[in-house]
């Protein structure tokens, strides 16, 4: 279930409301173009700044342009073990796959207040769960200590793993082999994460290229190193330039300079700088998606 590359949907705006149309099109997009799975209400789709009812509206839409065909792993986690359990509970009810649950950000737990925090909302929940450990956003890590301990459970089934470890990385590959999943949780490691055993990844960069990141996973999955290498070597560029500012920034303003639904981020983020637009735009028409005058190829 688990396997190939998960997008992490931006949440398209028109003005203050959500673009509910542009995120049916950009859904039929992804799913036209060979996306393994679809994850809403994650970073990528400004999860802190969605009110309860857009939460619902976002994670329903997808849901129905899913259709079944492939998974939704709707982001429920909070920095609240009981609200965690009430949004988990709800993507249950609202047809999602799975859950995508954040370390808790801010309140900086022990590992021991992380794996009560997981183990309460498996336990009240009774749904398959991704773990998702991202150090620079939360200020925790997720050891893997603490994720051999969860992989126990029977709702924990795969890790995204985006603390920038390798190490650390291998470490739960390796510890947590037949229990869970590894996805990669940054687009510029996911290739050396498939080499550490890695299943897939959870990709920003797929929001604009669904099939290249689709295709690079299956390489390599399929025994096609140089291939996936090759495929690789090409994102990164892009990959690295969807980071110039705080994600999702410079995906939307790579979305809006292609015509896609995206819309500006919600306060406190802001539309990029113009120094890195120009970049963004140059890594764009190195990729062939504009041409060199910023006019989309």
């Amino acid at each position: 279930m688990f396997s190939g590359s998960f997008v992490a949907l931006v949440t398209p705006f028109k003005g203050e409301s959500i673009d509910e149309e542009g995120l049916r099109k950009n859904i039929r997009f992804q799913i036209e173009n060979g996306t393994s799975g679809l994850v809403p209400c994650g970073t990528t789709g400004e999860s802190p700044t969605l009110g309860q009812k857009e939460w619902e509206t976002v994670v329903s839409i997808t849901v129905e342009e899913a259709k079944g065909e492939v998974p939704v792993i709707a982001g429920t986690g909070t920095n609240s073990t009981k609200k965690t359990v009430e949004m988990t509970k709800r993507a249950k009810e609202l047809g999602a796959t799975a859950a995508l649950v954040v370390t808790p950000y801010y309140n900086r737990p022990t590992q021991e207040g992380l794996y009560s925090h997981y183990r309460s909302v498996a336990l009240e929940t009774g749904f398959p769960m991704v773990l998702y450990n991202v150090p620079s956003r939360t200020g925790v890590n997720l050891l893997p200590g603490t994720v051999l301990r969860l992989s126990r459970l029977e709702e924990v089934v795969a890790v995204k793993e985006a603390s920038g470890n390798l190490a650390q990385a291998g470490e739960i590959a390796n510890d947590c082999k037949g229990q869970l999943v590894l996805l990669s949780g940054d687009d510029v490691l996911t290739l050396p994460l498939l080499s550490l055993g890695a299943t897939g990844v959870i990709s920003v960069v797929a929001n604009v290229l669904p099939g290249d990141v689709s295709r690079m996973v299956r390489d390599f999955l399929s025994g096609k190193e140089r291939e996936a290498r090759q495929g690789h070597e090409r994102l990164l560029p892009l990959c690295r330039a969807m980071f110039l500012e705080s994600n999702p920034i410079p995906v939307k303003a790579a979305m809006n300079i292609l015509k896609m639904p995206a819309g500006k981020p919600r306060s406190p983020l802001t539309e990029t700088s113009e120094k890195n637009k120009h970049l963004l735009r140059g890594a764009l028409a190195r990729y062939g998606l504009i041409g060199k005058e910023g006019t989309k190829g």
